[in-house]
């Protein structure tokens, strides 16, 4: 029996943690004197990152002690230590640190189980919209936004009329761009964060090629939700994405798909492997 089915209530209490990390974003989002500073990698982290970091790890260990967390505000764990998990938590509190300081609203929370490298279960909250998307091996994908009726999703099967490509808001990328040359009837969907997932997974989306870093926490959660709604997120070789398999934490380029026609498209993308 896997690890999900042993454990059918974890699900939900992950969603709930999910949601109550996100509130205590927005609380923080909407207040005015919100303040940040910059990382070693300029990158900016903000009082919401570390006050969602903190319900989000206290929360999963309460869930399950035994198992290891990984979070972008708590990162620096040796690969000689983490090689040898076989699963663990890997967190975003906020993902899209740029679009909440720019107050675009498009900042998600991250939370995903990884199980030999794989993600088995991902939930993402989008706090200013109040919904929440997740996915698990066990049970497939889903959507709610508030306490309205939960809806299962799936991608669709089919490309019809423009390929939707979705692409990031704060991330620009020349080898984007190249790309998009190479195709000749698309419609952009610009969004932050790991909200390109959730479009996907949903039907809203078709394709998100991703041309640029990113790290492991800013994909697990959404490639939990999409591949559980029938989609897949593949490298520029072909294979899936995986976990934790390297020293650093950063992802190669990937390309997440909705549909079984990947080769079509990955055609285009060989040249940026």
């Amino acid at each position: 029996m896997s690890f999900l089915n042993q454990n059918p209530h974890l699900i939900n209490k992950v969603v709930k943690l999910a949601k109550d990390a996100g509130e205590s974003i927005l609380d923080i989002y909407n207040n005015p004197n919100s303040d940040f500073k910059l990382k070693e990698d300029k990158s900016p982290l903000t009082v919401a990152d570390i006050a969602s970091h903190k319900i989000i790890v206290k929360g999963l260990k309460d869930l399950k002690p035994e198992l290891p967390i990984i979070s972008e505000e708590g990162s620096e764990i040796p690969f000689k230590v983490r090689s040898k998990w076989n699963r663990y938590w890997l967190v975003d509190p906020l993902d899209g640190t740029k679009e909440f300081l720019q107050k675009n609203g498009e900042f998600t929370v991250n939370i995903s189980l990884i199980d030999n490298n794989r993600p088995i279960l991902g939930v993402i909250n989008i706090p200013v919209n109040d919904e929440t998307y997740w996915g698990s091996e066990s049970e497939g994908s889903f959507f709610q936004e508030g306490a309205l009726k939960i809806k299962k999703i799936h991608v669709k099967n089919k490309y019809q009329g423009p390929i939707r490509i979705a692409s990031s808001r704060s991330h620009p990328s020349i080898l984007l761009n190249l790309f998009l040359k190479k195709i000749k009837d698309y419609e952009l969907v610009t969004k932050g964060s790991s909200i390109k997932f959730c479009l996907i997974a949903s039907g809203q989306a078709d394709i998100y090629p991703r041309l640029g870093p990113t790290s492991e926490w800013d994909t697990a959660a959404g490639q939990a939700i999409l591949v559980n709604a029938g989609g897949s997120v593949i490298q520029m070789n072909g294979s899936p994405l995986r976990y934790n398999k390297k020293k650093s934490l950063l992802n190669q380029n990937f390309i997440a798909i909705s549909t079984d026609q990947s080769k079509e498209i990955k055609k285009y993308l060989d040249s940026f492997a």
